[in-house]
C-alpha cells in the first residue's frame, strides 16, 4: 500500500525540521559504538568493582566475550503496575545465562503513581518525575559496563523517562518489558458513575471506596485507557516491545515467557552478534510518526502529546504538536476503550488488540512499514501474536478480524474517520484538545469565563452551587513553571456533572488532564502559560470565550484584550511540603508545554 501522503510529508517535514540535531545526534552515537564494547575499555580495578558480587557470573563477565545485559528497573509494590516486577530480574538472568549471556541490575528509578497522587499536593512533582527517571537511568548505565539493556517500567512518566534514557544511551540496544493489565474489575462506567454520585453528595465515601476498590484489585496495570497503556501502545507501534507484549496479564505464564523472550532477544541484537539493533536506530523519525498514528487510531492518553516531544528531543528529534492535528486529521478512530467507550484493556485485546491494529494501518497506508524494530526489519513483526510452545513463545499470524466491533474496527469502517486531537490556536494561545469521547454537540463551547487559581476553588463553587450558567472554567497558573503542571483529573467528576444537568462547560487551563478524563471539552496544556505572563493571565471573570475543536481555535472575544496587563499570583506556597523544595531548579529551567514541558532535553 502506498504511503498516506499527509503522513509522508508530515514525516518529511519533521526530518527537515530535526535534520540539525538529528544529525549531531547521530554522530555522537556513532562515535559511540565505533568504541567498541564498553567493558573491553575499563581497568581492571574498575571490573572487579562490577563483577564482585555476581558469583557463578564472574568468568563470563572477566572475559567479556558473552553480552552482559542492564536491567533498568522500576520496581515498587504500591504500583500495581510495577509489583509484577518484583520477579523479572531473577527470571530475566537465568534467561540470559541460558542464552550464553549475563545480566545485572544496573539501577532502580523512581515510579509515583498519579492514581495516589490526583488531586495531591504529591501531584505536583509527576511530571517532573519523569525527567528525574531519565537521569537515575543515565545512572545506572552510566557504568558503562553494558552491551544492551532491558528496562522494567510502564505508566505514565516511567516510560517516557525511560525512553528519554534509551536514546542518551542509543548506542546500545534497548527492549521494554511490560508487566501488563491487571485483570478486570468493576467496570469503569460504572466506577465513573459512582464518583459522580460521590461528587453530587447523594452517596457517601464508603460507598465510593466499595467501587474504588473493586475496580483497583490486584497486580497490573489501572485497565482503562489512560496514559499508562496508551505508553504500552506506543512501545509496540514504536518497535520496541516485543510483538503482542503489551496487554498479557502479569503472573501468567504466557507473561513470564515473554520477559524472558524479552531478554534473549535482547542479548542477540548487541555489537557482540550479526544483528547489531542500537535504540539510536529504532528511534528515528519514522518511529515517532508511527507512534502518533497509534495514539490517535487508539484514542489515547493527552499526556503522550507532552511525552512524546521529549522523548524525540533525547533522540534529535523536534515534533511540534501540529504534527499531531495533522495525522489526528487522517488516522480513523478504530477503538473504543474506556474513557472513549466502555471496555477496558482486556476486552480490547481480547477483539484482535494492536496486532489487528497495526496491520489495518499498514495496509490502509498509515504506518511506515519499513523502520528497524527489536524483532526485525519492519512494523509487520507487529501484526503477528504470541502464543505459547511449551514454557517459550512462538509468533504466529493474528485473527486479521475483529472478534467484536463494538470495541475494535477495521480502518475502512472506524468509529470516526479523524483520531480526535486537535492543535488549538489563538489569542489565548496554543493548547491541543482531545475529542474522541466528546460529544459532537460539544465541540464549540461559547461561555462567559470563571476563572479560578486552584482546582480546590473549582470543587467549593461547585459545592456552592454556583455554576448555574453555561461556563468555561478557567484554571490558570498550573503550568509546569508555575507548579509543576500536576493534572487536574479530580476535576472530571464535578464538570461531569454539571455537563449531565445540562449546561455547556468547557475546562481550559495552562496544566493538564489525565488520560482517562474524557467526555468534558478541555483545552489544556495551553501555551505560554500563565506564570510566564501568557495570554491566561489576562483573562477575567465574565469574559465571553470560545473554543472550537473543529476550527482548532481558542479565543477570547472581548474588545481591548491584548492590551491588558496580566495578573499575578503568589505562587510561593508551591515551592513547599511534601519534597517541592527539591524541584525548584526544575520549576526554573522547564521548558514550554508545547515543546514537551522538559528540563533534560
Amino acid at each position: 500500500m502506498t504511503l498516506n501522503s499527509t503522513v509522508a510529508q508530515v514525516t518529511d517535514r519533521i526530518i527537515a525540521r530535526s535534520r540539525p540535531t538529528r544529525t549531531a545526534y547521530l554522530e555522537r552515537m556513532a562515535r559511540a559504538v565505533a568504541a567498541g564494547p564498553a567493558r573491553s575499555h575499563l581497568t581492571c580495578g574498575n571490573q572487579a568493582h562490577a563483577y564482585a558480587a555476581m558469583g557463578y557470573d564472574k568468568a563470563a563477565l572477566a572475559d567479556a566475550r558473552a553480552p552482559n545485559l542492564g536491567i533498568v528497573t522500576a520496581y515498587n509494590d504500591m504500583l500495581s503496575a510495577h509489583q509484577p516486577f518484583e520477579t523479572f530480574p531473577a527470571l530475566i538472568k537465568d534467561a540470559v545465562r541460558k542464552a550464553g549471556g549475563t545480566a545485572q541490575v544496573a539501577g532502580g528509578v523512581p515510579a509515583m503513581c498519579d492514581g495516589v497522587t490526583q488531586g495531591q499536593t504529591g501531584m505536583e512533582l509527576s511530571l517532573f518525575s519523569r525527567d528525574v527517571i531519565a537521569l537515575a537511568a543515565g545512572v545506572a548505565l552510566s557504568h558503562n559496563t553494558f552491551d544492551a539493556a532491558v528496562f522494567l517500567g510502564v505508566c505514565d512518566k516511567i516510560v517516557p523517562g525511560l525512553v528519554m534514557a534509551a536514546a542518551s544511551f542509543g548506542h546500545i540496544p534497548a527492549v521494554f518489558l511490560p508487566a501488563g493489565p491487571m485483570t478486570s474489575g468493576l467496570p469503569n462506567d460504572e466506577k465513573a458513575k459512582v464518583r459522580q454520585q460521590f461528587a453530587a453528595g447523594e452517596i457517601g465515601r464508603d460507598k465510593l471506596m466499595e467501587a474504588e476498590m473493586a475496580s483497583y484489585h490486584g497486580p497490573g496495570t489501572c485497565t482503562f485507557y489512560g496514559t499508562a497503556n496508551s505508553n504500552q501502545m506506543l512501545m509496540e507501534f514504536m518497535g520496541l516491545h516485543l510483538p503482542g507484549a503489551s496487554f498479557v496479564n502479569p503472573n501468567t505464564p504466557l507473561r513470564d515467557a515473554l520477559t524472558a523472550a524479552g531478554a534473549e532477544r535482547a542479548i542477540a541484537i548487541t555489537a557482540l552478534g550479526n544483528d547489531f539493533r542500537p535504540a539510536s536506530q529504532v528511534l528515528d523519525e519514522k518511529a515517532f510518526v508511527n507512534g502518533i498514528v497509534g495514539l490517535m487510531a487508539t484514542g489515547g492518553s493527552t499526556n503522550l502529546v507532552l511525552h512524546l516531544p521529549a522523548m524525540a528531543r533525547a533522540a534529535g528529534i523536534i515534533l511540534d504538536i501540529d504534527d499531531f492535528a495533522a495525522l489526528s486529521a487522517v488516522t480513523p478512530l478504530m477503538a473504543k476503550v474506556y474513557p472513549n467507550g466502555l471496555a477496558d484493556v482486556n476486552h480490547f485485546h481480547a477483539a484482535g488488540g494492536l496486532g489487528f491494529m497495526i496491520g489495518e494501518l499498514l495496509d490502509a497506508g498509515l504506518l511506515h512499514p519499513d523502520t528497524v524494530t527489536v524483532a526485525g526489519d519492519g512494523l509487520a513483526h507487529y501484526t503477528k501474536e504470541p502464543k505459547l510452545q511449551g514454557d517459550h513463545v512462538e509468533w504466529h499470524d493474528g485473527t486479521g478480524k475483529s472478534l467484536n466491533d463494538k470495541i475494535l474496527r477495521p480502518a475502512h469502517d472506524a468509529f470516526q474517520p479523524s483520531g480526535g486531537l486537535k492543535s488549538l490556536e489563538g489569542n489565548l494561545g496554543r493548547g491541543v484538545i482531545k475529542t474522541s469521547a466528546v460529544a459532537p454537540e460539544r465541540h464549540v463551547i461559547e461561555a462567559k469565563a470563571r476563572v479560578f487559581h486552584d482546582q480546590e476553588d473549582v470543587k467549593a463553587a461547585f459545592r456552592a452551587g454556583e455554576f448555574t450558567e453555561d461556563t468555561v472554567v478557567i484554571v490558570r497558573f498550573q503550568g509546569p513553571r508555575a507548579n509543576g503542571m500536576p493534572e487536574l483529573h479530580s476535576l472530571t467528576p464535578t464538570l461531569a456533572v454539571l455537563q449531565d444537568r445540562g449546561l455547556k462547560v468547557a475546562l481550559v487551563t495552562d496544566g493538564r488532564m489525565s488520560g482517562a478524563s474524557g467526555k468534558v471539552p478541555a483545552a489544556i496544556h495551553v501555551c505560554p502559560e500563565a506564570a510566564m505572563g501568557g495570554p491566561l493571565a489576562k483573562l477575567r471573570d465574565g469574559d465571553l470565550v470560545r473554543l472550537d475543536a473543529g476550527a482548532g481555535t481558542l479565543e477570547v472575544l472581548e474588545d481591548g484584550f491584548e492590551i491588558r496587563a496580566p495578573v499575578t499570583a503568589d505562587l510561593s506556597a508551591n515551592g513547599q511540603g511534601l519534597g517541592r523544595e527539591l524541584f525548584e531548579v526544575f520549576r526554573q529551567n522547564v521548558g514550554l508545554a508545547t515543546e514537551g514541558a522538559a528540563t533534560v532535553v
